[in-house]
């Protein structure tokens, strides 16, 4: 008995050390969305053992719904030699993806907004580089790879959301006389100065009373009610550099600034302005979107830089940031939103949904490597 127990122990230890190894080959993995292996980053691995099946666990802490698959192969391909010899020969894998989204810290900050764990910022330069479709197809992918998700629509003088949504005419609705209740689109919650007012007519304000507009559809929006809360709240900012932009970084603790820019010299140098502005106020630039990129012919095949390449690169490295992606010079982007149905749904497996998705991963990998993370070790649980 004593014999067959001594070897049952050495079995087991056997494995344990076998199980390691595996953990420690899963965390050489690299991120595609941060850069760096999972050992870099504060991702939880989780391996367990039971009746010759192997079970892995990896946490990553932004949405990442899409990237299962690609994962599971990759985890696979990396933990095969282990399972083709010794104590875990034979041995089945199975795979699972999990994210969890932390807050973003707020240190002696405003008071942080009620049911938001981060606030990211959309913004550019100058107007007529596509700020407010990325905006929204940034809300909607982010959605997509399994975030709770809001947007508001802080471009108070030209408030585009519900056209782009496809929610004109809506109203939200006032709760206790006094809070609005954001409208729901696509699986989002949105709140637009559109929605309450008239058609057809502009917003006529000067500097203090658009700040004032902002600052309360910010304070006075119950955002996740009656749930766990928003994981991030989108903010389509009013191009430029003036009073909106000031307002929301003093009264919020803002996760970072998303630049929208073109490859355009005169656009790039606004773009500049942009992070030079965020940077006083102690926000971060988690990276530039470079629009309009690059033209294909719809009849030839043939594609250029209509407005110049490489700007977007370049800007980001030299102001230390990251270029999130490029997009195309496509009329169906265009077309999308003019139909309020944006390209992350109306062709939610296409290729500028990938672009839009790949952009919210890398914006989100960012906010999750900006959070601070622990330096746990890849946790082992054996069972």
């Amino acid at each position: 008995m004593s014999d067959h127990q001594h070897d049952h122990d050495d079995l087991s230890q056997e494995v344990q050390s076998e199980l390691e190894r595996l953990a420690e080959c899963l965390g050489q993995l690299h991120d595609p969305a941060s850069g760096l292996p999972l050992d870099d980053l504060d991702a939880e691995i989780e391996v367990g053992f039971v009746d010759d099946t192997v079970y892995v666990g990896v946490t990553l802490g932004y949405p990442c719904a899409s990237q299962e698959a690609d994962w599971r192969k990759r985890a696979e391909d990396s933990c095969q030699p282990l399972l083709k010899a010794g104590p875990l020969k034979g041995c089945a894998l199975q795979f699972e993806l999990f994210s969890h989204i932390p807050s973003t810290p707020a240190p002696g900050a405003p008071e942080p907004l009620a049911g938001v764990k981060n606030i990211v910022a959309v913004a550019s330069g100058k107007g007529g580089v596509g700020k407010s479709t990325t905006a929204v197809n940034l809300a909607l992918a982010l959605a997509a790879e399994g975030a709770r998700v809001g947007l508001l629509d802080a471009d108070i003088y030209g408030p585009s959301l519900p056209t782009m949504l496809g929610t004109e005419g809506e109203r939200p609705h006032v709760k206790e006389q006094k809070f609005f209740v954001p409208v729901m689109a696509h699986g989002i919650e949105t709140i637009s100065l559109g929605y309450l007012m008239t058609e057809d007519t502009p917003a006529v304000w000067r500097g203090p009373m658009a700040s004032g507009a902002l600052n309360q559809i910010l304070s006075q929006t119950l955002w996740g009610d009656g749930r766990d809360g928003l994981d991030y709240l989108v903010v389509d900012m009013p191009p430029g550099t003036g009073d909106i932009q000031l307002t929301l970084a003093q009264k919020t603790t803002l996760a970072g600034a998303v630049i929208v820019t073109t490859p355009q010299d005169l656009a790039l140098k606004d773009a500049i302005k942009g992070i030079e502005m965020f940077r006083k106020v102690s926000v971060p630039v988690l990276g530039i979107v470079e629009n309009m990129a690059l033209h294909t012919c719809s009849n030839c095949g043939h594609s250029e830089s209509i407005f110049g390449a490489g700007g977007g690169e370049r800007i980001a490295a030299e102001y230390d940031t990251h270029l999130l992606g490029e997009l195309p010079l496509a009329q169906k982007i265009r077309a999308d939103v003019d139909s309020g149905q944006p390209s992350v749904i109306s062709d939610p497996n296409g290729e500028i949904a990938g672009f839009y998705c790949e952009i919210a991963r890398k914006t989100a990998a960012q906010i999750w490597l900006n959070s601070g993370m622990d330096d746990d070790m890849p946790e082992i649980e054996i069972s």
